[in-house]
């Protein structure tokens, strides 16, 4: 009769895909490489709800039928949508600044994305 070893019963642990071993065995490496991905979702997010503001502003404008206080609306909404995609070109560029030129704690890999160098002791 064979007995299983208890590897065999239960399996081994790895780390989930996609992250490397350094990060697996890192904790900080992990928080930053979370911060980096919230960062990445937090303006590929509000890049698309931009985006849709400044499509319901050009349907309220194609839709007003030349009544000027719809028309000012749609067009206010226009201008919002075009302040509000200068100000995420704004902050990226700010945060890309402070976090990778002057502080140092930003790491840019093509097709890794960012990963944030946390100071720890």
């Amino acid at each position: 009769m064979k007995f299983l070893a208890d590897s065999d019963i239960w399996g081994t642990i790895k780390p989930p895909p996609g992250v490397s071993s350094s990060m697996a065995s890192d904790p900080v490496a992990g928080l930053g490489k979370l911060i980096g991905t919230l960062v990445n979702l937090f303006i590929i997010g509000s890049s698309f709800f931009v985006l849709l503001y400044m499509l319901w502003g050009a349907f309220d404008w194609i839709t007003s039928g030349g009544e000027k206080e719809r028309v000012e609306k749609a067009r206010n909404k226009i201008t919002y949508a075009v302040i509000g995609m200068v100000l995420i070109f704004v902050l990226l560029v700010v945060f890309g600044l402070i976090t990778g030129q002057i502080l140092g704690i930003i790491i840019n890999e093509p097709g890794v994305g960012w990963q944030i160098k946390i100071p720890h002791l």
